[in-house]
């Protein structure tokens, strides 16, 4: 994909949220409270088990359109800081708001051209990293602990763009660890983010279920979870119940994908389905496309959520097995394979093809 077309698509990106009420899934509103709270569930694993998170610096918004002294005294020792800038809605059915990247003296200029009512927002200023040396996505079942790593920044496991190589994919059966493809500097990250959700101390465990209703898997705690190491440290930056529970009983593949298939790739949604190849190009996101066609594309992003709905089946080039895109699709019941690398180029509009997305492979007729 041409990096002046990356850009473009990556302008469209959205939380998971937002591509959940795209979809009007049933569960959205909860899962945006959810969203809306995760930092002050990782307040409470901080508290409690020493979890290291980005803590929010956090102001009522009122605060800051009065310019009030303590978050001026802030302003002034801050606002060179590159920060991601949070306004989080007090009432229901508000949006959250959010730039980043900025410093916090442009985040606060950011603020003021909002159009809203202070009285009605929080705003949490978190600190920005400069840099990104490792990201993950994973989840804790009772299959272990499970998901993807890169070398980078995390929006490429979220949104599926790879800037360069693709992210490795990991489990730990509660007993070794595998990785592909195989890499020991992240298998050595792994394992240290990894101690800081074991609990062996029932006493810990006991107060997390009774203030978090968290749950354990030989005494990790189970969920989603969302990190990124850079050079301010390591940071937890999501723990999603709601993402974990829909994820319980699933295993990530570790292994290779079988090479039998015209494409092979990753599971981002199992299943299998039957159709003709349509391969969609950003451009032209308006194809009358066909019944029971399968979806072909570079990478799937907002946009392309009302084809991914009437798609049989999703094979992409690019993406990653936990990203939005992917647990969008699980949700839709859709058999998607994503990291193939070259189905829009070995795939041809027209061809009738089965796509086995419980092992990631496209075969003929």
């Amino acid at each position: 994909m041409a990096d002046d077309k990356l850009a473009e698509l990556l302008k469209t990106q959205k939380s998971l949220t937002e591509w959940l009420e795209d979809i009007k899934h049933s569960d959205a509103t909860l899962i945006r409270k959810e969203d809306n709270d995760k930092r002050e569930r990782l307040k409470v694993l901080h508290e409690v088990i020493g979890l290291p998170f980005d803590k929010p610096t956090q102001f009522e918004a009122t605060e800051l359109s009065e310019d009030n002294q303590k978050f001026m005294a802030f302003l002034k020792e801050r606002g060179a800081e590159l920060c991601a800038l949070r306004l989080m809605p007090k009432k229901e059915g508000l949006p959250k708001l959010r730039m980043r990247g900025k410093t916090t003296t442009d985040a606060y200029a950011w603020f003021k051209e909002q159009k809203i009512d202070p009285a009605d927002y929080r705003a949490d200023f978190i600190p920005h990293a400069p840099d990104s040396l490792w990201a993950t996505i994973f989840i804790v079942n009772q299959h272990g602990i499970q998901g993807e790593i890169i070398d980078g920044g995390h929006h490429q496991l979220t949104q599926g763009f790879h800037d360069a190589a693709a992210p490795s994919v990991f489990r730990y059966d509660f007993k070794a660890w595998s990785i592909t493809p195989h890499n020991d500097r992240a298998l050595e990250h792994l394992k240290k983010i990894s101690k800081f959700i074991y609990v062996p101390d029932r006493s810990r465990q006991n107060k997390l279920s009774e203030m978090l209703h968290a749950t354990f898997e030989h005494d990790y705690l189970a969920g989603y979870f969302e990190t990124t190491e850079s050079s301010l440290g390591t940071w937890y930056i999501d723990y999603s119940q709601y993402l974990g529970d829909i994820y319980k009983d699933v295993t990530l593949r570790t292994e290779s994908p079988k090479s039998d298939g015209i494409v092979t790739g990753q599971t981002g949604s199992s299943g299998k389905a039957r159709g003709e190849v349509c391969i969609v190009d950003p451009d032209n996101l308006d194809i009358d496309f066909p019944e029971n066609g399968v979806l072909v594309c570079a990478v799937t992003t907002p946009d392309y959520v009302p084809l991914m709905q009437k798609a049989s089946a999703i094979v992409t080039d690019q993406g990653g097995i936990l990203s939005h895109a992917a647990i969008v699709a699980r949700e839709l019941h859709k058999p998607c394979i994503v990291g193939t690398g070259d189905a829009t180029t070995k795939l041809k509009d027209g061809d009738l093809v089965s796509v086995d997305a419980d092992v990631g492979v496209v075969v003929e007729g």
